[in-house]
């Protein structure tokens, strides 16, 4: 059996995140990812938006490295070369009942440490974006998009440098908590059995079902997976508008909302279907709930402007209906097993938090490295 230093388990854009920070940090790490290459689940399969930290409550994992990402990354971004945008968004209201909410959305982003959310009149926001229909909005001009895969390559290239090494097609199919370090058995064309110090188990939706495969692992520590499919539909021709566009939230969601990609092609979603496997298919008959949802903050989106364009999967670890999670980086002091770190429920906005959520990892490990 041989012995590493550091496993992460899962090449999205937090695994990298993680596995770059350690190996900055000095430590021997090897990445294992079941898929052939980096960022081929979740972290390929989300809107690329730079979030602001707006609707997250106050104190929570999910809003504090939100907060710190956003900056790290934009930074992160402009030093490595990595396109981006700080297009900024709008939250739209498009009633009067909408537009009295918005103040109280403006006060959650304070809270969160996001003071630079901006009212303003209809007369203003359509000065802004002339499609746009409202009746009052907010402006965040901290929010931007990314090229996911860009800055992931970014990220592996860094991990490498600082001398990780990456295993694609080789999946964790078990493993066990020994006084010496966490054994586990690696699959693909050449199993290998191996023996880790530490194990950062990021393997995303993966990660209950890995977790509850490490003999030793307290099984009540473990989280209940459930699947929450985004659907998206794309737009035919080029956006009408430079920004962001997200209607007043409604109850379980932030709503149909506009996001766009550095190319300038528009993107609308999600349509939230709770599932119990993993399919990306987008039925095509989904898109005909878009439209009015659309046409109440855009009524000049054509008949038949609609196409299937991609789904994406939350991995969530609190079923429908129930309060919403927060991010759960789980060490050794929670579940009593020396050497391993879990990651549940590592959904949006992980792809913006996951410099700072990183720290926290090696925090969790007693081997925090500021990069």
């Amino acid at each position: 059996m041989e012995d590493v230093d550091a496993v992460v388990v899962g090449a999205g854009v937090v695994g990298l995140a993680v596995a770059r920070a350690l190996a900055l940090a000095g430590r021997e790490v090897l990445v294992l990812d079941a898929a052939e290459g980096i960022g081929t689940e979740t972290s390929s399969r989300n809107s690329e938006v730079i979030h602001a930290g707006i609707y997250y409550p106050a104190g929570s994992l999910l809003a504090k490295t939100c907060v710190e990402g956003k900056h790290r990354l934009y930074r992160y971004c402009a030093e490595r070369g990595v396109p981006h945008s700080n297009c900024g968004k709008l939250i739209v209201a498009t009633t009067e009942e909408e537009a009295g909410r918005l103040e109280g959305i403006r006060a959650r982003a304070a809270a969160n440490g996001v003071p630079d959310l901006r009212l303003l009149t209809r007369a203003e926001a359509v000065a802004m974006e002339p499609a746009l229909s409202c009746t009052a909005a907010l402006h965040s001009p901290s929010t931007g998009i990314v090229d996911s895969h860009a800055f992931m390559l970014a990220l592996q290239g860094d991990a490498e440098n600082a001398g990780a090494v990456f295993a694609f097609h080789a999946p964790v199919a078990r493993g066990r908590a020994t006084e010496t370090g966490i054994e586990i058995e690696v699959g693909g064309a050449e199993p290998m059995a191996l023996r880790a110090r530490l194990l950062v188990n990021a393997a995303g939706l993966h990660a209950p079902a890995l977790a509850r495969g490490i003999e030793g692992m307290p099984e009540g520590q473990v989280p209940t997976a459930y699947y929450a499919k985004g659907n998206y539909f794309t737009l035919a021709g080029r956006s009408p508008f430079s920004r962001l566009i997200y209607p007043v939230p409604v109850p379980g969601g932030l709503g149909t909302h506009l996001t766009i990609d550095l190319g300038g092609q528009a993107r609308f979603g999600p349509d939230v279907e709770w599932v119990d496997r993993i399919d990306y298919a987008v039925d095509p008959r989904r898109g005909d709930s878009f439209y009015a949802a659309i046409r109440r903050y855009w009524p000049g989106l054509p008949d038949g402007a609609l196409s299937p364009g991609y789904s994406g999967i939350r991995p969530k670890i609190v079923p429908p209906g129930a309060p919403a999670q927060d991010f759960v980086v789980q060490g050794p002091a929670t579940h009593g097993v020396p050497g391993l770190v879990n990651l549940f429920g590592i959904e949006s906005p992980g792809l913006t938090a996951s410099l700072a959520l990183a720290d926290h990892v090696l925090a969790a490990t007693g081997a925090l490295h500021a990069t």
